[in-house]
């Protein structure tokens, strides 16, 4: 595999890797490691009744998304308002004990008839299974919503993903810090978009062949991310764009050490089809399991429906639009605000994020201006809490037992 950069290097990406270096600074000593065993190796004695309310809310939000989706999981076809994705999945290897891996695997075409794109999606099936993948896991192709060119980004595919996420973890034994998505072509195109709108629900990802746009990478430091294409896919520039981004990517990783792991290949001699060159994505992407709870968020609203949740954090979906950003950051206590075009933050908080027995401490940093101290107290927790953000995200990592509401000074 040959890795080919351009010389010229957008103005974008500068600019890009200057914001994420933020006025918090400081090294990531509390950084939880994006292989981490979610399953805590004994429970604390001073939290058994918690233990119990969690498992117990759990329990009770799986058998509601069994009794919602039995129907769609019997048809394998999800229905949302007038949309309809049917779906396709098969099983590999042996379940581990900490649950299955799922990759969602997204097909080409776009733009064009009803029948070229299940042609494509009927491809996309089976496409890496002459390579021998995945190993081990649940391999799901949905069917694209629509025929548009941005057939798997509209505004409204992202319930559908968050939905056959919910649906294989309740009846497939998913493990949803093990949750993958990947596509070839128009599914690249897909790809490009829906990993950064929603960086917190994936593990890793893998762009193949397809086209970037205008779509900020700066959401993807805490996702780890493929980029590939053949070095001759000349059409719609597609070969210089994914080079251009992955020295975007080497640029904000330079920036951010701790942030941004990426692999990017640009395979000499190629054109649009790499002869399945990209299956080398699989064992890749699998050595990281999503971390929920990342020292530092860098959230940014991309195109489609704007975002009320990005990791722990939490905005006024009334005041986003695209390119609304925030950057947020935890240390020892400390929550650091150093960019936020909001009015407002919830701060949604852990153990793993937190040490409930002291003060936390939330400071508005942003560069080239004087902290401003937002909260300074000790924050209680409280189980129905747990139970509305189980229900609001629909992920056991999200559902928090502690918020913090932190109100933003005025732009002078």
């Amino acid at each position: 595999m040959k890795k080919v950069f351009l010389t010229k290097v957008s103005a974008f990406a500068i600019i890009a890797s200057l914001l994420v270096a933020g006025a918090c600074g400081g090294t990531d000593s509390n950084k939880t490691d994006n292989n981490r065993d979610d399953v805590p190796d004994a429970v604390d004695p001073n939290r058994v009744d918690e233990y119990e309310a969690e498992s117990g809310i759990y329990g009770e939000w799986k058998d509601s998304v069994h009794t919602a989706m039995a129907d769609a999981f019997k048809k394998q076809r999800l229905k949302i308002g007038s949309y309809e994705m049917p779906i396709y999945w098969e099983k590999f290897g042996t379940k581990p004990s900490d649950g299955r891996s799922l990759f969602i695997s997204l097909h080409g075409g776009g733009g064009a008839p009803a029948a070229t794109n299940n042609q494509q999606w009927n491809n996309q099936k089976t496409l890496y299974k002459s390579k021998g993948y995945p190993k081990e896991g649940i391999y799901l192709a949905p069917r694209a919503i629509t025929d548009t060119w941005d057939l798997h980004f509209r505004p409204e595919s992202d319930e559908f993903y968050e939905q056959i996420i919910h649906m294989c973890v309740a009846f497939l034994n998913v493990n949803p810090d093990k949750v993958y998505i990947m596509g070839y072509s128009a599914g690249g195109d897909g790809v490009w978009r829906i990993a950064p709108r929603m960086a917190d629900h994936w593990a890793a990802a893998s762009m193949m062949a397809g086209h970037p746009g205008d779509v900020s990478l700066l959401p993807l430091r805490n996702l780890p991310f493929m980029i590939w294409c053949g070095a001759k896919d000349i059409a719609y520039n597609r070969n210089e764009e994914c080079a251009n981004r992955i020295e975007e990517m080497d640029l904000l990783q330079a920036e951010d050490p701790e942030g941004y792991i990426h692999s990017g290949h640009i395979l000499s001699g190629k054109e649009h089809w790499m002869d399945l060159e990209d299956a080398a994505a699989f064992p890749w992407m699998t050595k990281y399991i999503r971390n929920p709870y990342p020292n530092k968020v860098v959230w940014v609203q991309g195109d489609g429906k704007m975002k009320r949740y990005f990791y722990w954090i939490g905005a006024p979906e009334k005041e986003a639009k695209k390119g609304s950003t925030a950057v947020v950051e935890v240390k020892d206590n400390e929550i650091c605000i150093s960019e936020c075009d909001y009015s407002y933050l919830n701060l949604y908080l852990n153990d793993k994020l937190v040490d409930f027995s002291k003060n936390v401490k939330v400071v508005y940093a942003p560069e080239d201006k004087e902290p401003v101290v937002l909260f300074d107290d000790i924050v209680t927790k409280d189980d129905k809490l747990l139970k509305s953000t189980l229900k609001a995200r629909g992920d056991k990592s999200y559902s928090f037992p502690a918020m913090v509401k932190v109100v933003l000074p005025k732009a002078e």
